[in-house]
């Protein structure tokens, strides 16, 4: 690590849920041209896009200096499925669903990009994705982790959701320099 680099402390925390919730809520009253699509074969841009979109703000940057190879492995596998929201046209945020586990759904990514936040869409959006989940064949099981580089609502709303803490962990690692300006986001005190 160079000396110019700021060192990040971060809690992730893992939770589970070991039944399906009830039946999601319907989408928020004035959510008009809201539709959300399974991807079929999602080309590396498009994941990076939407990961950018969501993540730029919390230090979602593994994926942007990973092999592209091992990154088009990981959205060909026919056990990892992307879903993207979208609103009006444009896209508005995602999730991604890994059962590579025998009998576990894994939620690996879940977000709204800035501008689809504050419209009452989250929990709409996590209740699709935990009905989803639960469809894959054999779940007994779905897994989520979040970390507090994340947004601070992740954590209640996964809570909310249906999901219990089971352990925790701190981590260390540089910051990253997540936009084309060279500012690196740190999270807010």
């Amino acid at each position: 690590m160079s000396r110019s680099e700021t060192l990040l402390e971060y809690t992730v925390t893992f939770l589970e849920m070991t039944s399906p919730p009830g039946a999601p809520p319907p989408p928020p009253s004035g959510a008009g041209g809201l539709a959300l699509i399974r991807a079929k074969a999602p080309p590396r841009r498009w994941f990076l896009h939407l990961y950018q979109s969501v993540g730029a703000g919390h230090e979602w940057t593994d994926w942007l200096r990973a092999d592209p190879a091992k990154l088009d492995a990981f959205l060909g596998d026919p056990s990892v499925a992307l879903y993207s929201l979208i609103l009006d046209g444009w896209s508005g945020g995602f999730f991604m669903l890994d059962w590579r586990v025998e009998g576990v759904c894994d939620l690996a990514y879940f977000g709204l990009a800035p501008e689809a936040q504050g419209r009452g869409l989250s929990r709409w959006l996590l209740a699709e994705a935990l009905r989803a989940g639960w469809e894959g064949r054999g779940v007994q099981r779905m897994t989520v982790q979040t970390n507090t580089l994340d947004h601070p609502r992740a954590l209640p709303l996964y809570q909310r959701g249906g999901f219990t803490p089971y352990a925790q962990e701190l981590r260390r690692r540089p910051a990253r320099r997540a936009n084309e300006t060279g500012e690196t986001h740190l999270p807010k005190a």
